[in-house]
């Protein structure tokens, strides 16, 4: 059977949703929650077994009576989750209720441009299927790090990547793997990752800021990820905190992501090195001939001083900006991550320092700034989030 339908009513749309988020139930534990009378259950359930959405999964405990019978999402269910970062892709598939079968990634620079990348996409999707992961594929959620159309599905005037401008993203994945495709901001899909399967599963109103080669801001209100008019929501890299300060990939000067990023932090890192400030940096560089963000991280840990100055000055910068945040949306919740987030507790406690200290304690009086723990899942786990929450509705 192929698995192209998608669920009829809203009663449907919603059992399926309850299946991904809470798993196997048994028809009587649906009916409690969707409150449906036995007959009108046992008829939409029996649908979504026929359009192949669904399955029996066997007999639960008996409650008294008969032994209700067990249901779950379709084994045979596949979605793939997709994120492109500046410097990296990560391609994962999922089952209906997105627990991860297969993950692979790598490097890729973002301004190769959109043939280049997307045929990558195409080669690691092309591995998961050599390893007899995905026969047919349901849906696709697609991230890509500049601001996006969620509407029509191409990225909009995005900084850091030439040449994708207005490319149709949705339109030629789409057309190649046959299934419907979404496509979003990165940091929202990390924003959606965390909703799922993160520290922000219990969260309404909550921040996800992703520092990693830039830096940016998923926003999170009522559940919903909030884009913006024109999809440049969140975009906080490019908050002047310096009139100042080092140009920035915008052309404007003196932004958060001049200071304080994974491009920021190789920069500062290689003139600490030429300067003869730090011997820790002078010697990777010796040895490597180039440096990058991880060689920052490698410095805090050995504890280089001018290393762990960097890093305090640039957790310093984000809090600064962050309090701002704060103060004005009111989150309950703030999860920072990306790559340059492995900087780890040094970095934290900074950010934290700062926010405190500058936002009303009526904000942050019980306000958990904390780390990811999804790591390099965060994005291709919301992708998929994404790409399911569109199935999964009535049509």
């Amino acid at each position: 059977m192929r698995m192209t339908a998608r669920p009829e009513n809203v009663h449907q749309a919603r059992l399926l949703r309850l299946l991904r988020d809470e798993g196997a139930r048994s028809r009587a534990e649906l009916g409690d929650v969707v409150h449906l009378s036995r007959s009108k259950l046992a008829v939409e359930l029996d649908r979504l077994v026929e359009l192949g959405l669904v399955e029996p999964a066997g007999l639960a405990a008996s409650r008294g009576g008969r032994r209700s019978n067990i249901v779950r999402l379709s084994r045979r269910l596949r979605l793939i989750g997709v994120d492109i970062g500046a410097t990296s892709i990560d391609v994962a598939v999922t089952d209906g209720a997105l627990e991860i079968l297969g993950h692979v990634s790598m490097p890729c620079n973002v301004r190769e441009g959109p043939d280049v990348v997307l045929d990558h996409v195409l080669d690691l999707l092309g591995k998961l299927r050599g390893q007899g992961l995905v026969e047919e594929i349901h849906g696709a959620g697609i991230g890509v790090p500049g601001p996006v159309s969620f509407r029509e599905g191409v990225p909009v005037v995005p900084p850091i990547m030439p040449g994708w401008d207005r490319f149709p993203v949705r339109e030629v994945i789409s057309q190649k793997l046959g299934c419907p495709v979404l496509v979003d901001n990165d940091v929202n899909l990390m924003a959606l990752g965390e909703v799922h399967a993160g520290l922000a599963r219990s969260a309404e109103d909550f921040l996800l800021v992703k520092i990693g080669t830039g830096v940016g801001c998923g926003i999170v209100v009522d559940g919903r990820i909030y884009r913006g008019m024109s999809g440049s929501a969140g975009d906080i890299g490019h908050i002047r905190v310096d009139d100042n300060g080092p140009t920035c990939v915008c052309g404007n000067t003196g932004c958060l992501e001049a200071y304080f990023s994974g491009a920021a932090l190789a920069r500062d890192a290689l003139a600490a090195a030429r300067s003869g400030r730090s011997a820790f940096f002078a010697q990777r560089l010796e040895q490597a001939g180039t440096l990058t963000a991880l060689d920052v991280a490698d410095a805090v840990a050995a504890g280089d001083p001018v290393g762990v100055r960097m890093v305090r000055e640039g957790g310093r910068r984000v809090g600064q900006v962050l309090a701002g945040l704060i103060s004005f949306f009111n989150p309950g919740l703030v999860v920072i991550g990306g790559g340059v987030a492995g900087l780890g507790h040094v970095l934290l406690a900074e950010i934290r320092g700062v926010v405190y200290r500058r936002s009303p304690p009526l904000a942050t009086g019980n306000l958990p700034i904390v780390l990811s723990e999804l790591g390099d899942t965060a994005g291709v786990l919301g992708a998929t989030r994404l790409i399911s929450d569109h199935i999964f509705s009535a049509t």
